[in-house]
């Protein structure tokens, strides 16, 4: 029986960096990962392969804009080789995941390739792999989540898909449904559209990407009308059935009514559940909820030396962000934490958004209707890209940064923001939010011309009810 400090169960971004950081205190580390490549959903099969798909997409959008700004293209419009396209996000996706592999050597982490199951008292059985048991003080669960579909829509991953079969399409469909308005349908709707897909987004709520604030949703809702992607909202997939060229989709639509569509696909991108099927955190008496594990606020779960970090969780019964970088940050506080360092509980309320779609979304902090909901006095601003030298010189004119702040303390409660560079700007918005920035302090903060980050300051200035260029 191999013994370790800590054992790691998962190599996604949660794990791999919690197990680094435990390897950094002196711990020895043992990592259980049954995948053939470390880094988990966000580096196989999610925020690495899409963002590199939504890169090429942008690519196309520049290409296609080619003689506005002076490019010739001899051999006449120009279209997209999905062979060059997979292998270069392949061959991205596979340097990322070797470069984890080396950070494993060089923290002398153990990768332990097969399938975990808790065996109680220390001791994690191995299987489908490296069959062996594992037995270590202190376990970190890390098995993180999988798309799933709603009731009476059933997936056969070749005509009714996720987003695990969307990133390796090797042709590009003639039109694609897209079920949900989440990050990873609006991302793919992007995708697809810009490569030449006819794109139909099927959305149960009333608007667009929903977490996000009302004038970012129809923000976008906009932007789509004009590329041509349409967007039922309101609107519930009642029916899909695959057939032999396609799929039928029959939605029941606002008012009630049948409407009836076909595709080559359809994409369900209604969320992700947990992965703990086999893992035997029941049996074990590790508190779920809805096939979640419930931890506290420093990621412990309800079976002493057993903590918990992901998507696979939740906090203390709240929703929690099934996000890369947030995994990422439980992943060291548990590993301080082992180490006995002083920790403190997330700040939920400072968690970066980062949509890739074409516009992109950034945001942090409250909504505006969040903000009243919780009973704040708000004022709110806005500064349009469109109105910036740097937006005119790119060619990107779209969207806006938004911040609602409390008129009491002028303190910043949230940035919203919608156009160019958004998924970048915003990390400046989580400083400010991070620090209990004030309005008055992100106005004095000198933004350099001309800047996309320009848009911030101006936004700070409209607060005020004082835009300099607007």
């Amino acid at each position: 029986m191999a013994s370790y400090d800590v054992v790691v169960i998962g190599a996604g971004t949660g794990g791999y960096v919690a197990a680094i950081r435990a390897a950094q205190l002196g711990r020895k580390v043992a990592v259980v990962e049954k995948q053939r490549a470390l880094g988990g959903t966000c580096l196989i099969w999610g925020c690495i392969p899409t963002k590199a798909l939504l890169e090429h997409a942008h690519a196309m959008k520049v290409i296609q804009g080619a003689t506005e700004w002076g490019v010739m293209l001899p051999y006449g419009q120009p279209a997209i080789d999905m062979a060059q396209v997979h292998a270069r996000k392949d061959k991205i996706v596979a340097g990322l995941t070797k470069g984890v592999e080396f950070l494993f050597k060089k923290n002398k982490i153990d990768w332990i390739k097969g399938t975990a199951r808790l065996l109680g008292k220390g001791k994690v059985d191995i299987v489908n792999g490296d069959e062996q048991t594992l037995e270590a003080p202190e376990i970190i669960i890390a098995t993180g989540s999988a798309p799933r579909s709603v009731p009476g829509i059933t997936i056969d991953h070749t005509r009714i898909i996720t987003s695990d079969e969307a990133i390796h399409l090797r042709e590009v469909p003639k039109s694609l449904v897209i079920m949900g308005s989440g990050a990873v349908g609006v991302e793919f709707a992007s995708i697809y559209r810009r490569f030449g897909s006819e794109v139909t987004i099927i959305e149960l709520l009333p608007r667009l990407v929903p977490v996000e604030d009302d004038a970012v949703s129809a923000e976008l809702a906009k932007s789509f009308k004009k590329q041509g992607i349409t967007s039922l909202t309101g609107t519930k997939v009642t029916k899909a059935a695959a057939t032999a060229s396609g799929v039928d989709i029959e939605a029941q639509t606002p008012g009630g009514k049948t409407q009836k569509l076909s595709a080559d696909l359809l994409l369900v991108a209604t969320g992700r559940g947990p992965v703990t099927a086999g893992l035997g955190a029941e049996e074990l008496g590790i508190t779920m909820e809805k096939g979640y594990i419930r931890v506290d606020s420093l990621y412990r779960t309800s079976v002493p030396n057993i903590s918990a970090i992901g998507d696979v969780i939740t906090v203390e019964g709240a929703p929690h962000p099934q996000l890369a970088h947030v995994s990422s940050a439980e992943g060291i506080l548990v590993a301080e934490r082992l180490a006995g360092k002083e920790v403190k509980p997330i700040n939920y309320d400072h968690v970066p958004g980062c949509t890739y779609c074409d516009p992109e979304i950034g945001s942090v902090g409250l909504t505006e209707a969040e903000a009243k909901s919780r009973g704040y006095d708000v004022r709110v601003g806005s500064f349009p890209f469109g109105v910036l030298g740097r937006a005119k010189m790119a060619g990107e004119t779209e969207g806006f940064v938004k911040i609602v702040a409390d008129r009491k303390y002028d303190e910043v409660l949230g940035v919203h923001m919608i156009g160019p560079r958004s998924t970048e700007l915003v990390a400046e918005a989580v400083l400010a939010l991070r620090l209990e920035c004030t309005v008055e302090e992100l106005v004095k903060t000198m933004h350099a011309h001309p800047t996309f980050s320009e848009a911030v300051g101006e936004a700070a200035h409209a607060t005020h009810g004082a835009a300099i260029h607007m």
